[in-house]
């Protein structure tokens, strides 16, 4: 194809024919697959052409302002462009959700303030036209930051998941880039309320992930996070109210500590029915994850399980059962915790009385 030489109208180099946001936003690669030389694309974003290029190698096939997703596309594209070897890096966690290959994505994922409003958060705006757009990359790239995308680097990056045709980080990923490059506390709380109230994320997960990019020791993200925590408890001791009296459950005692007569306190539980000797406790704590973290983090973590499971096995030597519901799992499968803590109220019947024990309050 020459200057000269009209398109058809099914070509990509007519984008206003089709509403395909790819056949709008090519990279060079791409026109060059299309036919398309440098030269040509270079002619083509003179003075009054008909294209823009408004990041290096990557091409805006009309000439009106680029549209919010436009720009995505071609942050993506920018970030994504294979090296200069030509050799694609292995993805470090490959699986069906992964970019289309011939996207030129490559294993960039949109992450930031961005992302969260792809997630659909209304304390995260859609960018506008001046404002940066963080872009994921694996910390072996050697591309810059340039014009208003700001690469973000990770020695591990995590799987991405597709909205709207893009890949994005995941909503816990996507907070802690976010907050990384905020200093107001009223924003980070905003956001960290959000994605607890709104359902994104459990609040655990997000700790996590604030640990593992060192800023919980930034002031303002610790003026932030207690009242995220109390949120996201109180949302998760909802759910389990609305569980109980939706699925018709017993009335428990509610938010009890529990201790041997005479004895040192055995812990809190969420829920308990003394008849039956059975306990509700609210697993909030982060998933693990192996060889995430840091050394010191690994050993916190795998401390707080190794208590957790030593008072649960003290419990049900004594035998009360303990049965562990995570908020997740209240929020996603209701019915089926409910049947969880049924089956252990009516196996109550089946087992060995259980020792003696106080009820107080918490």
């Amino acid at each position: 194809m020459t200057q000269n030489t009209p398109a058809s109208p099914a070509s990509p180099c007519h984008p206003r024919n089709t509403v395909d946001l790819r056949q709008r936003v090519l990279s060079a690669a791409q026109l060059k697959m299309r036919g398309v030389s440098v030269a040509e694309a270079a002619a083509r974003c003179g003075d009054g052409g008909p294209w823009q290029r408004p990041l290096p190698g990557v091409y805006v096939l009309h000439p009106e302002p680029p549209t919010g997703e436009e720009r995505l596309r071609a942050a993506l594209l920018y970030a994504g462009r294979p090296p200069a070897s030509g050799r694609r890096s292995v993805p470090a966690q490959p699986g069906p959700e992964a970019a289309d290959p011939e996207s030129g994505y490559g294993e960039a994922m949109i992450t930031g303030l961005a992302a969260l409003a792809l997630h659909g958060f209304a304390t995260a705006p859609p960018p506008a036209p001046a404002d940066a757009v963080d872009v994921l990359v694996p910390r072996t790239r050697r591309l810059r930051s340039v014009g208003y995308v700001r690469l973000v680097r990770s020695a591990g990056t995590p799987r991405a998941e597709q909205l709207r045709g893009l890949p994005v980080a995941p909503v816990e990923r996507a907070l802690a880039d976010a907050i990384a490059g905020l200093g107001d506390p009223l924003a980070v709380r905003g956001l960290l309320i959000e994605a607890v109230r709104g359902g994104h994320c459990e609040p655990a997960v997000v700790v996590a992930e604030l640990s593992r990019a060192k800023l919980l020791g930034r002031p303002q993200v610790v003026a932030a996070v207690d009242s995220f925590l109390a949120e996201g408890r109180a949302v998760a001791e909802g759910r389990l109210y609305d569980l109980v009296r939706t699925y018709d459950l017993p009335e428990p005692l509610w938010n009890v500590e529990l201790r041997l007569p005479g004895g040192p306190l055995l812990g809190g539980v969420d829920a308990y029915w003394p008849e039956q000797a059975v306990a509700v406790e609210l697993d909030t704590r982060a998933p693990r994850r192996g060889g995430s973290g840091n050394g010191r983090h690994r050993e916190e973590h795998g401390a707080q399980w190794s208590a957790y499971a030593a008072r649960r096995e003290h419990l049900e030597r004594l035998g009360i059962t303990v049965v562990h519901l995570t908020p997740k799992k209240l929020r996603d499968a209701g019915e089926q915790q409910a049947v969880v803590v049924r089956t252990a109220l009516m196996a109550a019947a089946y087992r060995e009385p259980a020792a003696l024990v106080t009820v107080l309050p918490r």
